[in-house]
């Protein structure tokens, strides 16, 4: 197994009380919006339903206080992402690396397993 470097991965997300309202899945679900730009054809690419698609956006947009998601022209043509929602993703991805990056340092230096 020689060049093959391992990896620490970690998994985030952000909650309340009440549970989840960020994460991994969200993400997934906001990614997948932006390339299909439909609600209803991103849940079934991420096998849900759209009854929890939306029950997943509409969470979250309730916890932040801002829209993720926006109907792009006419009623039936589909959703987009907002700016705000755009800008939240590509954070989250930075955030989620930086937090990799930092795990992986921290797990050279103290479990002294990683070459």
């Amino acid at each position: 197994m020689q060049g093959c470097k391992p990896k620490v991965k970690v998994r985030v997300w952000l909650e309340t009380a009440e549970g989840v309202y960020f994460g991994a899945g969200r993400m997934r679900l906001l990614k997948q919006i932006d390339e299909l730009g439909s609600l209803r054809a991103a849940a079934t690419a991420l096998a849900m339903s759209y009854r929890a698609a939306w029950g997943k956006i509409k969470r979250t947009e309730e916890v932040i206080g801002r829209p993720l998601i926006e109907k792009a022209g006419c009623n039936r043509e589909g959703y987009s992402l907002t700016p705000f929602g755009r800008q939240l993703l590509e954070r989250f991805e930075r955030f989620q690396a930086a937090l990799e990056e930092s795990a992986g340092a921290l797990a050279a230096d103290v479990l002294d397993i990683l070459p």
